[in-house]
């Protein structure tokens, strides 16, 4: 008993950092798009932050797409900040697309243009 509970405070702190960070696997990095829309909603929060977009399709009705960025601490680091991206922003974004988009529309942003022109993030080459 007492080496199960020596062995589990030795993994326990080991193993945390693993499980507090998810992969981006389900994003498909070696595709680069591009979509042109509206913010519907930007959620500062950890462990990732989320830009909602709406996106006109084909027929002109509006798609929502879930957009996954950095972390609040990377993005303040970088210069964001909770209202740099306001609801309503015409804005260009370029990200790397779910793998499997049967759960919606989505992806990893790699950068956003605000209305400004101000770049957020890296344009792909």
């Amino acid at each position: 008993m007492k080496r199960a509970v020596i062995l589990a405070a030795l993994i326990v702190p080991i193993a945390s950092p693993v499980f507090a960070h998810h992969s981006f696997a389900t994003f498909d990095t070696s595709k680069n798009v591009t979509i042109t829309g509206t913010v519907k909603e930007l959620q500062w929060t950890n462990p990732h932050i989320f830009v909602q977009v709406l996106v006109p399709d084909a027929s002109g009705r509006a798609e929502e797409w879930s957009l996954e960025s950095v972390s609040v601490g990377t993005a303040r680091r970088l210069g964001w900040t909770p209202t740099i991206i306001k609801t309503g922003d015409k804005v260009t974004v370029y990200l790397h697309p779910l793998r499997d988009d049967s759960k919606g529309k989505g992806g990893s942003l790699t950068a956003i243009v605000l209305p400004s022109g101000q770049v957020l993030g890296q344009i792909p080459q």
